[in-house]
């Protein structure tokens, strides 16, 4: 994928995503190829076992293996007419190695016999040797124990690849219907679908299996006012999932718990699009904000995006460090100011956590792409940085005995590197609804949904809009606003943080297409949080006249 098209993409912009010729990696393939079952794992040990023999006789002290099915369908309709249907599959092998102290790491595509991956291995120690004579230090792995033969899938109750491309369609199209009918001049929608089927094999003695699935639908209106030839717009307030097409049914049941809870709860697509619809039009007579200090009550489907940029890009290790700087630079929140034990990142009422286990969303493994299991910490313990998301060889960095279990690669052909792990704001502990949160607000607006947004290369200074604002008057919410925007840098804005819902208003949001690295690599991560409140913020006015 070419970086322009990536970033088309990739891009919070709604607009560029909608695109008819939307770039993938993979070949496109038909439908049914996509109903094929995954490589038997007995097949797959057979072809990890001949690439971790041959990297040993070759001088490995450590060699890891990935050999991955990628399956990717987008379905893009406009109005009433169906733009593209796309079903793509990519088929390979990875190999990493570490040898004389250094990183190795060579591809295959279409490995079929133990001769292709036992070839890459090669590959992957003579690009090791030579690199090791420009090398400053040798790599220095986190401990890891093997696992042996193990598996995880994500929870799906619907494999949305098996639903059929009528049914999908349909839904596609009844949606833009119901936006139509409530108003909208334009609409676009898209299901965007990825399985990824993973087998990790290495030389500290795991075989891991995994078949991972995520799911998301979004759409965009556009209401135009004839008299002036205005238009706004409003995109859905869905939130990608890690989930199958379950979640495009109403209030799903979890498969194991029987329970319906924030983060596995299903999206109306067809109620949201109604409903943007009639938020659009409002919009265009809606009242222009004016600029000033307020306080701010942000929605979890707007507040993940700020967690995201403010919290989870900056307490990435290798921004930190500086080994990472593409997509918006390194980091503020540097290791002095962790080694200080005192650095006040927010209030008292804010804890960071990462977590990679949480059920339904992006990011969760039951092991990363190092074959560390995964797990749950704490980055902002009560207002102080405490962490950083690490993987093994950061570890001994920052005094860690293992792997945080963060690691990641977009494809069987690039080499895993430190991702982020879904970053998440804690609930509040002491019960609290929106309604009582706003009840002693004298001045405020209440944010829903993520919008534009900037941010300076090392993740402080930023501002952020959204799709939805709506005054606080005297404790009430009021009428629409518009031209809204606040501007803040990272630690005031969360030290500004007054209170934050209870966990029964806790919801995931979350980046399909987060991108990092050079050559760029495309994840995807969840945010959680609670309804939250920040006193006292800046917001300036955007609009212009013409």
């Amino acid at each position: 994928m070419k970086r322009r098209d990536f970033l088309q993409l990739s891009g919070l912009g709604i607009g560029a995503a909608m695109l008819p010729n939307i770039p993938v990696m993979g070949n496109n393939v038909s439908y049914e190829a996509l109903l094929n079952g995954s490589m038997d794992v007995a097949v797959k040990k057979r072809l990890a076992d001949a690439a971790l023999n041959a990297a040993k006789s070759k001088g490995a002290t450590y060699t890891d293996i990935r050999i991955g099915r990628y399956l990717n369908q987008f379905v893009v309709t406009r109005e009433d007419k169906v733009q593209n249907i796309v079903n793509t599959e990519s088929y390979g092998v990875g190999v990493r190695v570490i040898a004389d102290g250094c990183w190795g790491f060579a591809a295959v595509v279409d490995a079929k016999s133990e001769a292709d991956t036992a070839r890459a291995a090669e590959e992957a120690v003579a690009i090791a040797k030579a690199n090791a004579k420009l090398m400053k230090e040798p790599v220095s792995l986190a401990p890891q124990k093997g696992f042996g033969e193990v598996s995880w899938k994500t929870p799906i109750v619907k494999n949305a690849f098996e639903v059929p491309i009528q049914e999908k369609v349909d839904l596609l199209l009844g949606v833009n219907d119901a936006a139509i009918k409530n108003g909208a001049n334009y609409v676009n929608s898209i299901l965007f679908l990825v399985n990824e089927q993973k087998y990790f094999a290495s030389s500290d003695g795991s075989y891991v299996d995994q078949d991972v699935h995520r799911t998301w639908p979004i759409f965009n209106v556009t209401c135009i006012d004839p008299k002036s030839g205005k238009f706004e717009t409003r995109n859905a307030l869905s939130a990608p999932m890690g989930m199958g097409y379950e979640y495009l049914q109403t209030n799903p049941k979890d498969k194991i718990t029987g329970v319906t809870t924030r983060y596995n709860r299903g999206y109306d697509m067809l109620e949201d699009a109604g409903a943007a619809a009639q938020q659009a039009k409002a919009k265009l007579s809606a009242k222009s904000v004016e600029a000033g200090k307020y306080d701010l009550v942000l929605d979890p489907s707007h507040l993940w995006l700020t967690i995201h940029e403010s919290v989870g890009h900056p307490l990435e290790l290798d921004r930190v460090l500086g080994y990472e700087a593409n997509f918006a630079g390194t980091s503020f929140a540097t290791l002095d100011k962790w080694q200080s034990k005192n650095f006040n990142y927010g209030s008292k009422e804010v804890t960071l956590f990462a977590d990679k286990t949480q059920v339904g969303s992006l990011g969760a493994v039951g092991w990363d792409d190092e074959g560390v299991k995964t797990k749950k910490w704490d980055l902002v313990k009560d207002g102080t940085l405490v962490n950083y998301q690490a993987i093994r060889d950061q570890a001994h960095i920052i005094g860690e005995k293992e792997s945080h279990g963060c690691c990641y690669a977009d494809s069987w052909s690039s080499v895993q590197f430190q991702r982020m792990a879904n970053v998440s704001l804690a609930p509040g502990k002491t019960p609290l609804s929106v309604e009582e949160m706003i009840k002693d607000v004298k001045k405020g607006i209440y944010i829903i949904g993520d919008g534009s947004f900037s941010i300076d290369q090392q993740r402080y200074n930023f501002q952020f809009g959204g799709q939805l604002y709506y005054e606080i008057k005297d404790g009430k919410i009021g009428e629409m606003l518009k031209d809204v925007a606040y501007q803040s840098n990272t630690q005031e804005f969360w030290n500004s943080c007054s209170k934050i819902c209870d966990d029964r208003d806790y919801r995931l949001g979350g980046s399909f297409f987060d991108g990092k690295g050079q050559p760029s690599q495309s994840s995807a991560v969840s945010h959680g949080s609670s309804t939250a409140r920040f006193d006292g913020v800046n917001v300036i006015n955007t609009g212009r006249k013409i």
